[in-house]
């Protein structure tokens, strides 16, 4: 997706005072285009040399070697984003990933440096695979679709036969999906993405190795908490050579998890699973007739049901860290503040 074009407004100077006390008075874009940015507002950093808009998160690069990364409150489903921001979710997100990066570091380096404010994060720009790494340890969402229509292979990965919704797989499997610039991600097997030159070979094999072991390390954090891993997505990249993690991991966007407590019984009896992760959003949207389709209209979201979006995040956050949420409401100027001391502080700056 090419980064989003939108009109330049006049610099306006302001005053920021860095964590050494260098005074700077640097361009500030005031523009909040609320509709579309849910009111999160664009900056312009020292040295930025890109700006690129995603469905969820505004990314800016600095230097051509830096990322900085602003989670915002929007949320989208079926690659739309959804007319109303969800309170904290924005703050949820960055904060959860940077807790599951550091607590996996030492399977794999990763692109993180600093999380200078609650939506906000600062790390290493990295090549990306064109490829989505998708584990699955149930047969559920998209991998039970394809099972219950029949089929029995996915991604060039064979199904097993006998297996009811939400069932563990024997082991885990890794079901890729391209990572398209447009339209919607397709599934893709191991070999296309040999041959199609996505990945070496020997890169492939690090991929794959990273992200069992990162599937794992989320299962044994997730079932301290009470919470099964069922499915997550994983984005690798390169930086010297190197394989780093990028991206979120772990979170409610990329991940789903059902609650561990009863899973047997409702296995056993038939029954829905309790699940913590963004289906339930996707499936009220189902309920409203709203799948993405060309001529669908995104049902309203009234403020009862963007409350519940979001203290059902909150919950994951706190389940999953084992931590208790404390909402922050920085303005734009102190979140633009703490980022630019953290790009001077990390030697972005020079």
């Amino acid at each position: 997706m090419d980064a989003i074009k939108y009109p330049q407004p006049k610099d306006s100077l302001k005053h920021v005072t860095l964590y050494n006390n260098k005074s700077l008075y640097i361009p500030l874009l005031r523009f909040n285009y609320k509709n579309y940015f849910c009111g999160m507002a664009t900056f312009q950093f020292p040295r930025q040399t890109a700006f690129y808009k995603g469905k969820v998160r505004d990314v800016y690069t600095i230097n051509d070697n830096w990322l900085v990364m602003v989670a915002s409150n929007r949320i989208s489903a079926f690659d739309v984003i959804l007319p109303e921001p969800i309170p904290y979710k924005g703050q949820v997100l960055n904060q959860v990933a940077t807790y599951m990066l550091n607590a996996t570091k030492d399977i794999c380096p990763n692109w993180l440096i600093d999380a200078p404010a609650p939506n906000a994060a600062l790390g290493l720009r990295c090549q990306p695979f064109k490829i989505e790494m998708v584990v699955r340890g149930n047969l559920t969402g998209h991998s039970w679709r394809t099972y219950a229509s029949g089929k029995r292979e996915l991604c060039g990965v064979a199904l097993p036969e006998g297996m009811k919704e939400n069932d563990y797989f024997p082991t885990p499997i890794i079901t890729p999906s391209t990572k398209a610039d447009a339209g919607h991600d397709e599934d893709i097997s191991k070999e296309e993405i040999i041959a199609q030159g996505i990945a070496t070979e020997e890169d492939w094999a690090i991929l794959e190795k990273y992200a069992l072991a990162l599937f794992a390390r989320g299962r044994e954090i997730a079932a301290k908490r009470g919470l099964i891993l069922v499915d997550t997505k994983y984005e690798f990249g390169k930086l010297n050579g190197e394989i780093y993690l990028m991206d979120e991991v772990h979170t409610p966007d990329s991940s789903r998890y059902f609650y561990a407590e009863g899973f047997e019984e409702r296995q056993a009896a038939g029954e829905r699973q309790n699940q913590l992760s963004k289906e339930f959003v996707r499936e009220w949207l189902i309920a409203n007739n709203f799948m993405g389709k060309t001529g669908q209209v995104v049902p309203v979201m009234d403020a009862e049901w963007v409350n519940t979006i979001s203290k059902r995040y909150i919950e994951l956050y706190e389940l999953v860290t084992g931590s208790t949420f404390i909402p922050q409401d920085l303005g734009d100027d102190e979140t633009y503040a703490r980022i630019l001391a953290s790009l001077e502080k990390n030697g972005v700056l020079g």
